[in-house]
């Protein structure tokens, strides 16, 4: 793994590149990077016990945008390392960032943001961030980069 690039980010996964990820032009579709993310993203929530809490009482994460940055395209065969890190936690709302680094650019190939809000699935509406789950963001970012203050919100 790229050690550097992705030292103070507390969940990475490792992924390979298929070849159906690619699109006609020969490279990876824009739109994959996204399901890359995406796989970031549920290790990350899995993580902190937010998809547990909203299969217990129905308060869970639900994605209000995202977005990516491509800096080099991916081909098949590659193997990826896809981290995920909290930037920002507000009242309502986490904020991830991502970086995926590339083994055959041996560099960042692309990186991204993620707006998610706490999520009341029974009422169908938006809800404070469970005290649990932001104490559980804490707790990972600190641990994976404890010279590291995570900007909060009240």
């Amino acid at each position: 793994m790229f050690d550097a690039e992705l030292s103070v980010f507390p969940v990475v996964v490792e992924l390979d590149v298929a070849w159906g990820d690619m699109d006609s032009y020969g490279h990876v579709n824009n739109v994959v990077y996204f399901r890359y993310f995406e796989q970031a993203r549920i290790a990350y929530l899995e993580r902190i016990g937010w998809l547990r809490l909203k299969e217990e009482c129905g308060l869970g994460p639900i994605v209000a945008a995202t977005s990516a940055r491509y800096r080099k395209p991916l081909f098949y065969p590659d193997h990826l390392w896809v981290g995920a890190q909290a930037v920002n936690i507000l009242t309502d709302r986490i904020r991830l960032r991502y970086r995926l680094i590339s083994r055959r650019h041996q560099s960042l190939a692309a990186e991204g943001e993620v707006l998610v809000v706490s999520y009341d699935y029974h009422r169908g509406h938006k809800v404070p961030l469970p005290e649990v789950i932001r104490q559980a963001i804490n707790t990972l970012e600190k641990h994976s980069n404890p010279d590291t203050t995570m900007p909060s919100a009240p």
